[in-house]
């Protein structure tokens, strides 16, 4: 079972849709490149605060980062 809850797969098409690379990124949300990396990749979960600063980042809402609502029950 995973300990995050985010969707990798969205934070990085949001990334990339912005034209942000993950140093950008993280410099943005106040993160390091290797925890969006790691985030990305589901290797890492972002925290409540994190997810926060990611979305106001990519200018989205923190909903936008997660599972849609099927695949997060059924996970």
């Amino acid at each position: 079972m995973k300990a995050h809850y985010q969707d990798p797969a969205q934070i990085k098409r949001r990334r990339i849709e912005a034209g942000l690379t993950q140093e950008g990124l993280a410099q943005r949300a106040g993160a390091s490149k290797a925890h969006i990396s790691m985030v990305e990749r589901g290797i890492a979960g972002a925290s409540a605060p994190l997810l926060g600063r990611l979305a106001t980042a990519l200018e989205c809402e923190v909903a936008d980062l997660m599972p849609p609502v099927a695949e997060a029950v059924t996970a």
